[in-house]
């Protein structure tokens, strides 16, 4: 794998469960909490796979073609639901996961 996109990857998986700690954090403040559950759900999920496959591609695994797949079909459900949300945590969500699985489908797709 290219070092340059590696670390390109490596950074936007980090930015994104980041910014989806954050939007959770955010969530669970906002004044009707139950209307953000699935996001909260969507970020705590999404932040702790992007952090995953971060490291293993840290490694450089083998396995690292299979993880972006998958980090990327997470990083695009967060989004989506973020992106339903109008508080400005819940966009810098979205276009943090856009980001990230835009990343981390060029990594599949050279792997």
């Amino acid at each position: 794998m290219n070092p340059e996109s590696l670390e390109s990857c490596i950074d936007a998986c980090n930015s994104c469960a980041n910014a989806c700690d954050n939007c959770s954090a955010q969530c669970l403040r906002e004044e009707d909490v139950a209307a953000m559950v699935r996001c909260i759900e969507l970020d705590i999920d999404c932040a702790q796979l992007c952090r995953a496959t971060a490291a293993v591609l840290s490694r450089n695994s083998d396995g690292a073609g299979a993880i972006c797949r998958l980090c990327a079909e997470w990083c695009k459900r967060c989004a989506d639901e973020c992106a339903k949300h109008q508080m400005y945590h819940c966009q810098q969500c979205a276009q943090a996961c856009q980001r990230c699985a835009a990343e981390c489908e060029r990594m599949f797709a050279s792997a």
